[in-house]
C-alpha cells in the first residue's frame, strides 16, 4: 500500500510513501508561463505519479492567507481535485493547522520550526517546505489508514481532518 502526500501549490511537494519507506519526495514546478496552463501542467505531473489504490492526503487551503498568490493555490488546489475525482480516487483533505500539528504539537508553528521535529519522529529531511509538509501529509495518510503509532496531539490533529 501506498500513502501519498500533495502540498499543492507552484512548487508542488509530492511524497509517496511504499513499505513504509520514501518512494519518492520531489517538488513539481512547470516551465509553463500562462496560467491555468501552468496549474494544469502541475497537475498533470501530480496524476503521473498516483495508482489507483494509493491512500492521499492533500493540504487543504489556507484561509486565511492574502495577497496574489491565494489565487494561483486555489487554481492548483481545485484543479488538482477535480482531476483525482475524475480518475476515481479518494482523497483526505488536511487542513494546514492539522499538518503543522500533526508534526509538531503545535497547529500555528512557522515551517522552520517544523525541520526538527519532522526528523526527530521519522528520520526525513528535504531542503524544501513542500515536500517536507508533503511527507507530513503521507505520514498522516498512513495514519489515517491504521498504520502509525500515534501520540495524542497527533490524534487530536487526525480529528480535524474531512
Amino acid at each position: 500500500m501506498r500513502f501519498v502526500g500533495i502540498d499543492p501549490s507552484t512548487k508542488t511537494g509530492l511524497v509517496i510513501l511504499e513499505d513504509n519507506k520514501v518512494h519518492t519526495a520531489v517538488e513539481i514546478t512547470s516551465e509553463e508561463k500562462r496560467d491555468p496552463h501552468r496549474f494544469m501542467d502541475i497537475v498533470e505531473t501530480i496524476m503521473s505519479h498516483i495508482n489507483k489504490h494509493d491512500v492521499i492526503c492533500v493540504e487543504g487551503f489556507s484561509y486565511s492567507s492574502r495577497g496574489a498568490a491565494v489565487s494561483v493555490q486555489y487554481g492548483i488546489g481545485w484543479i488538482l481535485r477535480s482531476e483525482l475525482i475524475r480518475a476515481g480516487l479518494n482523497y483526505h483533505d488536511v487542513p494546514p493547522s492539522s499538518v503543522k500539528k500533526f508534526a509538531t504539537g503545535k497547529g500555528n508553528a512557522k515551517k522552520e520550526d517544523m525541520v526538527l521535529p519532522i526528523f526527530k519522529r521519522w528520520g526525513f529531511e528535504h531542503n524544501s517546505d513542500n515536500v517536507r509538509d508533503a511527507f507530513v501529509l503521507a505520514q498522516i495518510a498512513r495514519a489515517l489508514n491504521g498504520q502509525a503509532e500515534l501520540t495524542k496531539f497527533q490524534e487530536e490533529a487526525l480529528k480535524k481532518i474531512s
